[in-house]
C-alpha cells in the first residue's frame, strides 16, 4: 500500500484552497495517479474537481457536484416535498390535500365504483372539535353503453351509512339485504325520489347481485341497474370496509389527539367534579 503524506493547504486566487501532497506514490501502489489538487469554490453550486499529477503515466479525474442551501431554502424545500402520510387529518381542524381513492368493478352490463367520504366536524368554544356527521361510502352505478364502455352521464348513486356497511359486511353466501333511501325525506318533495339497493346471492353461490332501482318523479327517471359481484370482489369490499370504518366514525382523530399529559390529567381528576362519570372510578 502506498504511503501518503499529510496534505498541506495553500490559498489560491478566487477564494479557494489548493491542497498539495508532497510525496510521490511508489510504482507498485496502483496504476492511476492520486488527485493532488483540490479546488473549493465559494459558489452555492460548486464543482469538486481534481487535477492529476503530470508526471504520472495514468490518471483519473472526476467531478462531484455539491450544493449548499441556507436554512430558509431548506425549509422551502421541505414545504414543497410531497407528504406520504395518511390523507386523513391528524386533527379535525386540519385540512390536508384532498385525495380521491376507490374500488371499481366492471362487468358486461354495468360498472360500479365504491368511494369513501370523510366525516365532518364542528369546532367547540373550548377549542376542541366534535363529530357533526359520520362519513359514508358512495356507490356509483353506471349502465353499459357498449363493449367495455359505460355511460357515466346516466350514473345513479347510493350512499351507504356505517350501519348499512356493517350489514353488507355481515352477509353470508346465501344472505341478502335491502336498503331504502328517500333523499328528500322530511321536505316538501318527500316521496318523489325513491332509491332501493338490494344485495342478493347469485343462484350458483358464486357471489352476490347488487341491484339499484331509482325512481325520480322530479326528473322523470326510472332506472334499474344491476351488477354481479364475485366472491373475490366481495372479499375486497369487505376488507376495505373493515379498514375504513374507524375513519368514517372519526375515531382516528381521537386516537391521534391522545397525549400522555392529557391521559394523566383525566385519570387523576375527580369524576364527580364534572359532568362525565367514569365507571371504573366509582
Amino acid at each position: 500500500m502506498a504511503n501518503i503524506g499529510n496534505l498541506c493547504a495553500t490559498p489560491v486566487a478566487g477564494g479557494g484552497v489548493s491542497a498539495i501532497n508532497p510525496l510521490k506514490l511508489s510504482s507498485s501502489s496502483c496504476s492511476s495517479a492520486i488527485p493532488t489538487s483540490i479546488f473549493f469554490s465559494r459558489r452555492k453550486d460548486a464543482a469538486f474537481r481534481t487535477t492529476p499529477r503530470v508526471n504520472q503515466s495514468k490518471s483519473i479525474s472526476f467531478n462531484v457536484k455539491s450544493q449548499y442551501m441556507t436554512p430558509q431554502e431548506q425549509n422551502h424545500q421541505q414545504q414543497k416535498a410531497p407528504s406520504y402520510d395518511s390523507p386523513f387529518p391528524s386533527q379535525p381542524g386540519q385540512l390536508p390535500p384532498r385525495v380521491y381513492v376507490g374500488y371499481s368493478i366492471y362487468k358486461g352490463k354495468a360498472a360500479l365504483t365504491v368511494e369513501p367520504r370523510p366525516p365532518e366536524f364542528f369546532p367547540l368554544d373550548s377549542g376542541a372539535f366534535k363529530l357533526s356527521k359520520e362519513g359514508f361510502v358512495l356507490l356509483q352505478f353506471a349502465p353499459a353503453s357498449g363493449v367495455r364502455q359505460y355511460d357515466w352521464s346516466r350514473k345513479q348513486v347510493f350512499s351507504l351509512s356505517v350501519t348499512e356497511i356493517g350489514n353488507i359486511m355481515s352477509l353470508g353466501a346465501r344472505d341478502s339485504c335491502e336498503f331504502f333511501h328517500d333523499p328528500n325525506k322530511g321536505r316538501s318533495d318527500e316521496g318523489k325520489v325513491r332509491k332501493v339497493l338490494k344485495a342478493e346471492p347469485l343462484p350458483d353461490g358464486s357471489g352476490h347481485f347488487f341491484n339499484l332501482s331509482v325512481q325520480n318523479k322530479l326528473t322523470n327517471v326510472d332506472e334499474n341497474i344491476y351488477i354481479p359481484i364475485t366472491k373475490a370482489e366481495f372479499a375486497v369490499l369487505v376488507s376495505s370496509f373493515n379498514f375504513v370504518i374507524p375513519y368514517l366514525l372519526g375515531w382516528h382523530t381521537f386516537a391521534n389527539s391522545i397525549k400522555p399529559e392529557d391521559s394523566n390529567r383525566v385519570n387523576s381528576a375527580n369524576p364527580r367534579s364534572g359532568t362525565v362519570d367514569y365507571e371504573w372510578s366509582r
